[in-house]
């Protein structure tokens, strides 16, 4: 009997520390992206870099050593594995161009499935409990997403900084549902 009020406390107090570390990372990774997001997004995108090579080599090791796969199984994945090792080396050589081309492609990419959100939203707008809502979400998704289309590294630079805001934001809430866990 007495073992149990401690392992619930030991629970908690683990789940506590979860919270707390977690907020703390958070509000860490925000600052950066604030404060240098040029250079936390080249960190990001070294990250990209590395596990394309990393992939790349087990593409390779995997067309190379697989005794079971087929000739051209066995070709493909030995071209997959140097395309991937490629491009991790191309992104190492210009880091900036490489998050530049990155936040572009995301940016058109955001803009787009926007656009599809919003015409989707429409065309369920028959089913929506709230049809005013529903045209309003509608209608601003697709301008967002025009906007973004028009201008996506930019639009790129400004969801990043969001992102960064709202990282330190979640973070600071999450500190405090740290403190505040289990009491």
């Amino acid at each position: 009997m007495t073992a149990e009020p401690s392992l619930e406390k030991t629970a908690t107090n683990g789940i506590r520390i979860a919270l707390g570390i977690g907020g703390v990372l958070s509000v860490i990774l925000g600052i950066l992206i604030v404060v240098w997001p040029g250079k936390t997004a080249m960190v990001v995108t070294a990250i990209i870099a590395i596990y394309a090579i990393i992939a790349g080599l087990v593409y390779a090791g995997l067309g190379i050593f697989s005794k079971q796969s087929g000739v051209w199984s066995r070709i493909g994945h030995i071209v997959l594995g140097v395309l991937f090792v490629i491009a991790g080396i191309v992104a190492f050589s210009n880091l900036g161009l490489t998050a530049v081309a990155l936040a572009t492609f995301l940016g058109i990419l955001v803009g787009i499935m926007w656009i599809i959100e919003g015409v989707v939203a429409l065309s369920t707008l028959g089913d929506a409990p709230s049809k005013g809502w529903t045209v309003f979400f509608a209608i601003i998704s697709i301008i967002a997403g025009v906007v973004l289309l028009f201008s996506p590294l930019w639009g790129a630079v400004v969801l990043w900084w969001l992102l960064g805001i709202w990282a330190i934001v979640l973070g600071i809430i999450q500190i405090f549902r740290a403190f505040s866990f289990g009491k």
